[in-house]
């Protein structure tokens, strides 16, 4: 498979959300100033990614996620593993709802039962969602790069209630941008971050229920619940 090619087929916050925030430390959770603008990586190829982009790391807590459907997972993970093995290793393909943008992780102490009661009719009263995938993008101009959805509709709705469920999550430090993670940890060459730029996949996301990780690096993540979406399927607008 040719993976700079298109790869087709396969390819609020407000007082109302009574939220209950706990705190993790900004060297944990933050990002570090950036010194060339993207310009200066795209005219001179010498320059490293890793000596101009804004790093981001992943707090420790539990992440709300949706796990992607087999074929579109097992496609993202090949690319995964070819770019940023570690990434691989750590979690299966997946869309985070909750613990990267919008709202933090959620405290590493709620337990499975706590977790149960806030998002078990929120599950229930989900319907499965057809959304289609952006073009790869840098996440916020650091090295990450990701696959974007649309931060609207059900994927936003789902999003929202789950931050109203009463559950404590850190402060977020970017509104909510749903996306789809092909290269975190490794710092990429020139080339291959331009290759994996240049991907398109064609194929949906087909997104029908949620999982929550414990997350506590650099163990991999820990899956603590799984919950169905039963409503009736929608596809979101394109």
């Amino acid at each position: 498979m040719q993976f700079d090619h298109v790869i087709a087929g396969r390819t609020a916050g407000g007082s109302d959300l009574a939220r209950r925030q706990w705190s993790i430390s900004l060297q944990d959770h933050g990002i570090t100033r950036r010194d060339v603008p993207d310009e200066a990586v795209t005219k001179n190829p010498e320059l490293s990614p890793a000596s101009v982009a804004r790093k981001w790391r992943p707090g420790t807590g539990i992440y709300v996620v949706a796990p992607l459907q087999p074929s579109l997972a097992s496609l993202v993970g090949e690319i995964q593993a070819r770019f940023d093995p570690k990434l691989a290793r750590m979690l299966p393909p997946h869309i985070t709802i909750i613990g990267s943008s919008g709202a933090g992780p959620i405290a590493p102490t709620t337990s499975v039962d706590e977790l149960r009661a806030a998002l078990a009719t929120i599950a229930a009263t989900t319907r499965p969602m057809t959304l289609e995938l952006g073009r790869p993008v840098r996440f916020m101009q650091t090295e990450i790069i990701v696959i974007p959805l649309r931060p609207h509709g059900p994927l936003r709705e789902l999003h929202e209630r789950i931050t109203r469920s009463g559950l404590r999550y850190a402060p977020p430090r970017f509104a909510f941008t749903p996306h789809i993670t092909l290269s975190f940890y490794r710092e990429l060459s020139y080339d291959e971050r331009r290759a994996l730029l240049a991907m398109r996949i064609d194929e949906p996301a087909v997104l029908t229920s949620i999982e929550c990780s414990l997350s506590n690096e650099p163990q991999p993540a820990r899956h603590l619940l799984s919950l169905p979406f039963t409503g009736h399927r929608v596809v979101a607008p394109t």
